[in-house]
């Protein structure tokens, strides 16, 4: 096997000894008994009889310089170095993200430590792929999709890309049905549609877990797929066990890539779930997707960007980040198929600042959003969804007249209660002054008792019928008699 050096790219020939005399030639019409050319012609294909080496020339931060070789962004890259510890030969794998005069720039996929000037880069002329098929229900998987979970490696499992591109703009169905979550303000209220996309915008601390987990399980979707990026690591198992429960995990697929992993990691993580959402979807099925959250995917794609070069714009945020979120958030959707991926992406806003960077932009791209109110959570309203800033922009096209005249008439009542709440609980209004306001405050305990809900689910056609009766419970009670 020769091996023949470049100035500083080393080539490694293969060579195949083929025997012209015994193999016929090559055409479509071509069969053999004995021998299927066609198989190893694919396999040659997909596979390059040249690896190209380079070597680092320089470390900063964790941007990898390397020079002697070629490589578009987006490819696949393995260094050989030496773990300082055991002085033991390590492969670190690494992502091409840009590329200077004649230099490549690289960003890891784990850790650096060890690497150093003149180590060696081989080109593996691949890009991400993962395994998917039904074997990943019920486990969970790191950013790359390998099973972290100890119960075993991935067997009988199809390849698919990770990076796609988004539905064809007029080949998408439109969106039709409703997706019952078994939350009942969000059904009755906020109802979400078959393929739509919803942000959950929270600060920290006020029941953004324990959401995902009761609308993972009680959705009525085929499956799952819940990315958890830039979580801590204790919060990992924790969601799993408490928030999705073993009932919730079964018909789901979780992706951890957790804050203590590199920047690409957690980008990478947020791309693979929605691979996997995409297989799915592809299969015919209604695939749940929840990312939480999309703020640090944000702040992950941040810090690439910054690494390597790019202006900061607002809040330091890189024009990147604003070019990579409706790449993400456009994958999910309808098809032509029959198959969907509903997107809920939680909004981690800064210092409750809904109208931050990262939220106004997510908001511009989403069909919806779904608010989280701190003054709510600190009430012990569960869930703590502020219905007054909360919008499902496709509610109208998914259910039927007497639900939205009956949602309508809820969300005005409420409003004009807070209208004169602080007026009302300072003994500043006095009943009598409006008969609207008036209205609200009588109706108020009944409408509280609808919004509030614990850990059990309500059925969307019971949720559908409590929200006719909130403002005539005498005449339910009479009916029922």
């Amino acid at each position: 096997m020769p091996l023949k050096s470049f100035g500083n790219c080393i080539i490694l020939l293969r060579s195949t000894r083929l025997n012209h005399h015994s193999s016929p030639p090559i055409s479509d019409s071509f069969t053999s008994p004995d021998l299927n050319l066609r198989r190893y012609i694919s396999e040659i294909r997909q596979n390059s009889l040249v690896s190209s080496y380079g070597q680092v020339t320089k470390v900063v931060g964790l941007v990898i310089e390397a020079k002697g070789i070629v490589a578009p962004v987006g490819e696949l890259c393995v260094i050989f170095a030496t773990d300082p510890d055991t002085n033991q030969p390590i492969e670190v794998k690494a992502e091409v993200v840009g590329f200077e005069d004649e230099r490549l720039l690289l960003m890891p996929l784990g850790n650096i430590r060890g690497i150093k000037a003149t180590d060696r880069i081989r080109l593996t002329n691949r890009t991400f792929t993962i395994q998917v098929g039904d074997g990943l229900l019920g486990r969970i998987v790191d950013a790359l999709g390998q099973p972290i979970d100890d119960l075993g490696s991935l067997v009988g499992l199809d390849k698919y890309p990770v990076h796609n591109t988004p539905p064809d703009c007029v080949g998408r169905r439109r969106i039709t049905q409703v997706i019952p979550t078994g939350i009942r303000v969000i059904d009755g209220l906020l109802s979400i549609g078959k393929g739509q996309r919803v942000g959950i915008f929270a600060g920290s601390g006020v029941g953004k877990s324990t959401l995902l987990g009761m609308i993972a399980r009680n959705a009525e979707s085929d499956i799952n797929v819940i990315a958890l990026i830039g979580e801590r690591g204790r919060e990992v198992m924790e969601f799993v066990e408490d928030a999705l429960g073993h009932e919730g995990l079964q018909r789901s697929v979780v992706v951890a890539a957790t804050s203590d992993q590199p920047p690409l990691l957690r980008v990478q993580g947020a791309m693979t779930a929605t691979a996997i959402a995409e297989y799915f979807r592809d299969q015919g099925q209604s695939v749940m997707l929840m990312m939480d959250s999309v703020t640090r995917f944000a702040m992950a794609q941040r810090e690439i960007g910054l690494s390597v070069g790019e202006p900061p714009a607002t809040r330091g945020y890189t024009p990147s980040v604003f070019a990579k979120l409706p790449m993400l958030m456009e994958r999910a959707g309808t098809t032509r198929g029959e198959g969907s991926i509903t997107g809920l992406y939680t909004v981690l806003v800064e210092a409750d600042d809904m109208n931050d960077p990262i939220g106004d932009t997510s908001r511009s791209i989403l069909d919806g959003h779904v608010v989280l109110s701190r003054d709510l959570a600190a009430q012990n309203h569960y869930p703590a969804i502020d219905v007054s800033v909360s919008l499902s922009r496709l509610m109208s096209d998914i259910v039927s007249s007497d639900h939205q005249a009956a949602a309508s008439q809820f969300r005005q009542t409420l409003a004009d209660y807070e209208s004169i709440r602080d007026a009302y609980n300072i003994g500043a209004y006095t009943v009598g002054m409006n008969p609207q306001s008036d209205y609200a405050i009588e109706n108020l305990e009944s409408m509280n008792s609808f919004l509030r809900q614990d850990n059990q689910p309500s059925g969307f056609d019971q949720t559908v019928s409590q929200l006719t009766r909130v403002f005539n419970p005498i005449e339910d009670s009479s009916s029922s008699a």
